[in-house]
């Protein structure tokens, strides 16, 4: 049976429901969907305008921060109008904008391990949008734990990168963990504040975000699971390198200790 489209649904997402793999059932399962993207920032913001473009029926945004002039130069979501603002509710206008059609949920909180674990339950598939080491393995575990999809990306200068972490308790499915097992230590690592970032290069790295939140919410293609993308901007080149659980980690290990989320503090960057 053919889902009921409006016609207005029609002709927006035509381009989509005429392609094999996706179809009419493809497209409403899109707009059954849920996704949560932690951080409205420079790899935050292509995720929320293709997810919105695309159909995803409810875009959950997590960030506490608020639009600065400096954050124009790659956050694509916001304008110039919207500096001071909030920027999950900059961004939601901008995607009301682009599909009024969308649900967004905006919640204007830092995410703590005290309320990862109920705005996970909400989604379909978590995006990891920050760049800064502490909200990024909060993300992680959170997800590990709540078994949902996990998109992780991270940028540093002119380099990117971009994996997804299925948390389906596969034998093979690895989680950050697996590849970086403790965070560095503190001011070890610049933010981006401190060393920098080509504008465009959250746009290529966002868009692969985006990409893979599609292909596993229609379940077609090849998901980049166990694999990691590498995408160098001035050499041009990408390339892949193969992940794998590691039996030793803390958390998707054999014998796990991270038992409970904990709370974890540092210092911010919106992207």
């Amino acid at each position: 049976m053919t889902p009921k489209f409006t016609d207005e649904q029609l002709h927006r997402y035509a381009r989509h429901i005429i392609l094999p793999q996706v179809g009419g059932k493809g497209q409403r399962r899109l707009l059954d969907s849920s996704v949560l993207v932690v951080g409205a920032g420079g790899l935050g913001s292509p995720v929320l305008l293709y997810l919105a473009a695309a159909g995803v029926g409810t875009i959950h945004v997590v960030d506490a921060d608020v639009v600065d002039l400096s954050n124009l130069q790659r956050q694509i979501v916001h304008t110039t109008g919207a500096i001071g603002r909030s920027k999950v509710e900059s961004a939601a206008d901008t995607i009301r904008a682009i599909n009024p059609g969308v649900n967004v949920v905006t919640h204007r909180e830092w995410l703590t391990a005290e309320n990862a674990p109920g705005l996970f339950a909400q989604a379909d598939v978590i995006v990891e949008g920050s760049d800064n080491f502490p909200t990024r393995y909060l993300v992680n575990d959170a997800a590990y734990m709540a078994r949902k999809p996990l998109v992780s990306g991270a940028m540093f200068r002119f380099e990117g990168q971009v994996t997804v972490f299925p948390n389906d308790a596969g034998a093979d499915s690895p989680c950050y963990r697996c590849l970086f097992p403790e965070p560095p230590p503190p001011d070890a690592v610049p933010t981006c504040q401190e060393a920098g970032i080509l504008g465009c290069v959250p746009g290529v790295i966002g868009g692969i975000q985006a990409n893979e939140v599609l292909k596993l919410l229609l379940g077609i293609g090849d998901s980049l699971a166990g694999r990691l993308l590498l995408f160098d901007a001035l050499r041009m080149t990408f390339r892949e390198v193969k992940l794998k659980r590691d039996p030793e980690c803390a958390l998707n290990g054999d014998k796990p200790t991270i038992r409970e989320l904990k709370a974890m503090e540092g210092e911010r960057c919106g992207g």
